[in-house]
């Protein structure tokens, strides 16, 4: 499961960079953000991973 920390457009002037600088500043933080792409709504996510736990 990922959990969704901010959107940035990919039509942007600077493209992917606002997304990136933003993960950057997180993961100073500690938070482990990552950027993606979601072609469904053409945005640039910052994301955080999280584990799903199992059960047997």
């Amino acid at each position: 499961m990922n959990a969704v920390l901010e959107r940035f457009p990919a039509s942007h002037p600077r493209g992917s960079w606002p997304a990136e600088e933003y993960a950057a500043a997180r993961r100073r933080e500690g938070i482990p953000a990552e950027v993606v792409m979601d072609l469904a709504t053409d945005n640039f996510l910052v994301i955080t991973r999280t584990e799903e736990k199992r059960t047997r």
